[in-house]
């Protein structure tokens, strides 16, 4: 029985609207655990995603879409017949949509509020005790109340109706509090205002612009938010844009047809050229050619790939004409399992820290509920004492005004935005792109960190490493001499290789003279004549073929070369000597793994390339722990093996940092507690990394860690404070003894003091 639920367990990612905040990742979640045969729900507040696994013989994606759906957020099953790019770009333009509307409203509702308070605050000083000021109605009373009128209606509508949609689904959201502040202030007065016209009572304070003023910096910090919200998933945009749309497809022997990729099958027959990219998983069945494998394997160098060789979709062919046959599909390829895998950690991850709004959940509830007795026990004390009811209304109105105003979460809207903006500044000055507030959170718990080798530890290009002459001929020839005519051979050719070889001979001023009869062997090497000599430059394969080299010697060489790649000269049809070219450690890398070390972290190299060259990397910047010959999905499998305790035979749960560069690094990133991603490498490595290193140093991670640590410390620090004048001044507005000026002024004084308390970040040590 077991085994037949097991098998009718299916996954379904459905597209979740109208999501802002913590409480509804946490409506949605249980919306779904609610319906028959779910089993789990993961909800991405990001990526606007909602990963559910049910049992298909109970329910089905429309069912659960339908039942988030009617608890107030719109949702349906992901269409897999749209194009994924298509479909990761509407999704990207409704967020810049979402971005754009609360910058609108943020932009209106401080035009309209900032010069009337200023003014009004100017008049009140000239006043000299100020409450003359509001003895009668004044010109500065009607333009308080047309900004304040106007400021309700375009931008209180946006939270107003979120409030009703949250309530009419039986829930709470911050947004419930943020319209019954505003809107209280609003309201009462403008029943002040009117009983004043009407029925002649005192003017009482009035508080037109308190409310705009609320809803002026709550959007400002929606657009902080959705700004953010903009860039997630742009990692898995990047990896759909290496893979092409169309591949030329072969009819018959000759004839070639532009075809889509998604209408290949496979067995189907497709050529790709020099500079193309490999539009499909497949197997080469005619040519030969070098592969720029960077994508999948993280090395700079590239490979041979001739008959019989499988070719991953999304690589670069370099210099020859492959002709393969389409082996997997769809979601089958490599490209596609890297972007899943991408997609799995992206969504797993907890969502982004919003504290306030988590603790929302109870505190909205709980305002209501004071400011409901407030106005009972008020009632109830004027009811007692025979007051007058204009009295005991004007009690009610002014204990309850102060309640909700004061409980107003205007600096639980600031506190998270005003630290994030100070800290990426900082951060940005200092060449540190922070991404996301998940990585504010992790980094202060960070007890690991994984580091790829090429491009994070190293500079990632190939560079030479040693020239060695096997003979010399009328001892003419030397290390610069062989050098020079390698270079001279090599430099028609595009290959990475030949390129540091050239260089090479450049730096040392050597003069490279011209070569003819120039040949390239597309993943063997190049053939020329250079000052009348017939040149070989290549792999031992080309060499044998000239009968230039023994088998046996060709072993030994790279047997003995310390991992490093082998480039082989012949001059005359006679073995001459080798380059060996590898790569080398960044300037900085040593000190920097010296700086992590110190604030008590461990280090790891995870690496894609082979044992010998990874952990000489690994010794030279100081690295004892190596992990070598990991794939993509491997490099997943480790940090999550590391999480779990697992990789060290333990079993205490880690807190791991990956640093990487490469698109195979990207699935890896985003599954660590913190990605660092360097800003030389790959754009899909920045977009999965929380942290991005823009000058490619690995002296920013430590760096960034303590930099992340402070931010943190802050936007807690500013959470307390927005806390403290709620929680302090709730039961003292209850009782009367505040009325709603000073409760305004008291929220106003919360949203300096987080300010103030988050730029002192700026003065805050990280190197």
């Amino acid at each position: 029985m077991s085994e037949t639920l097991t098998q009718s367990i299916s996954e379904a990612t459905l597209d979740v609207e109208g999501m802002d905040c913590a409480s509804c990742v946490s409506h949605v979640e249980k919306a779904a655990g609610k319906v028959a045969g779910v089993e789990a729900c993961s909800v991405s507040l990001a990526l606007g995603k909602a990963v559910v696994r049910f049992n298909a013989d109970a329910t089905s994606p429309q069912a659960i879409a339908a039942a988030i759906t009617t608890a107030g957020y719109p949702s349906q099953p992901k269409d897999i017949a749209i194009d994924p790019a298509r479909a990761e770009q509407h999704r990207v333009d409704r967020q810049r949509d979402e971005a754009r509307s609360w910058f609108q409203r943020a932009m209106l509702g401080i035009a309209l509020w900032l010069p009337v308070e200023l003014s009004h605050w100017i008049s009140y000083l000239v006043q000299r005790g100020g409450h003359a000021a509001h003895d009668s109605v004044s010109w500065m009373t009607w333009i308080s109340l047309a900004a304040g009128t106007i400021a309700m209606v375009l931008i209180g509508g946006a939270f107003f109706r979120s409030a009703l949609r949250s309530l009419r689904a039986g829930t709470t959201n911050m947004d419930v509090l943020i319209s019954m502040g505003a809107g209280t202030a609003y309201f009462y007065s403008l029943a002040a205002l009117l009983g004043h016209l009407v029925r002649g009572w005192p003017l009482a304070h009035l508080y037109f612009m308190e409310s705009a003023g609320l809803l002026a910096l709550i959007s400002l910090g929606h657009w902080l938010e959705s700004r953010a919200r903009e860039t997630a998933g742009s990692a898995i945009r990047k990896l759909m844009s290496l893979s092409p749309t169309t591949a030329h497809k072969l009819i018959g022997l000759d004839s070639e047809v532009e075809t889509p990729v998604s209408g290949l099958n496979r067995g189907d027959k497709i050529i790709i050229k020099p500079g193309d990219r490999v539009p499909i998983d497949g197997v080469v069945y005619a040519g030969r050619s070098t592969l720029d494998e960077s994508m999948i394997s993280g090395e700079a160098v590239p490979v041979s790939r001739q008959t019989g060789d499988a070719v991953i979709g999304g690589t670069v062919n370099i210099d020859g004409v492959l002709r393969i046959r389409v082996s997997k599909v769809g979601s089958e390829t490599a490209l596609a399992q890297i972007i899943k895998l991408v997609e799995d950690a992206q969504t797993s991850k907890p969502a982004v820290q919003r504290l306030a709004d988590r603790i929302s959940a109870v505190f909205v509830p709980a305002v209501v509920g004071i400011a409901l007795l407030t106005g009972i026990g008020w009632f109830a004390h004027g009811t007692i004492t025979h007051l007058e009811k204009p009295q005991i209304w004007a009690n009610i109105a002014n204990a309850v005004c102060s309640v909700l105003i004061i409980a107003c979460p205007c600096a639980l809207g600031l506190a998270v935005p005003a630290a994030l903006m100070v800290g990426t500044g900082r951060g940005a000055a200092r060449g540190i792109l922070i991404r996301d507030i998940d990585a504010l959170q992790q980094a202060e718990q960070i007890q690991t960190v994984v580091l790829d080798k090429t491009g994070t530890l190293t500079a990632g290009k190939p560079v030479v490493r040693g020239v060695y002459v096997e003979y010399a001929r009328e001892n003419s020839l030397d290390e610069n001499a062989l050098l020079r005519l390698a270079a001279a051979a090599e430099r028609g050719s595009t290959h990475p290789l030949a390129q540091s070889i050239v260089a090479a001979a450049l730096e040392m001023k050597l003069s490279i003279p011209e070569a003819g009869d120039f040949v390239s062997e597309p993943g063997r090497g190049v053939r020329a004549t250079v000052e009348g000599k017939a040149v070989l430059a290549g792999n031992a394969e080309l060499l044998s073929e000239h009968g230039a080299i023994d088998a046996n010697v060709a072993r030994s060489i790279v047997e003995t070369s310390e991992g490093h790649s082998v480039v082989m000269i012949a001059i005359d049809g006679a073995f001459a000597g080798h380059i060996e070219l590898g790569d080398t450690l960044k300037h900085d890398s040593a000190a920097a793994i010296e700086r992590i070390h110190a604030m008590g972290l461990k280090t790891i190299v995870l690496s894609g390339d082979n044992e010998t060259t990874a952990r000489q990397i690994a010794a030279a910047a100081g690295i004892a722990d190596v992990r070598a010959n990991v794939k993509p999905d491997g490099k997943v499998r480790a940090i999550q093996a590391l999480q779990s305790g697992g990789a060290s035979g333990g079993s205490k749960t880690s807190r791991v940092a990956m640093v990487g560069d490469g698109i195979n690094d990207a699935p890896a990133l985003a599954a660590a507690d913190l990605g660092i991603a360097i800003g030389s490498g790959s754009d899909v490595a920045k977009e999965a990394g929380g942290i991005v290193l823009v000058s490619g140093s690995l002296s920013g991670v430590p760096a960034a860690i303590r930099l992340s640590q402070a931010t943190m410390r802050k936007i807690r620090q500013n959470l307390v404070f927005a806390f403290m004048y709620n929680v302090l001044a709730i039961p003292l507005a209850a009782a009367g003894l505040l009325n709603p000026m000073i409760a305004a002024a008291a929220m106003a004084l919360s949203d300096v003091t987080v300010i103030g308390n988050a730029l002192l970040l700026r003065k805050s040590k990280i190197d």
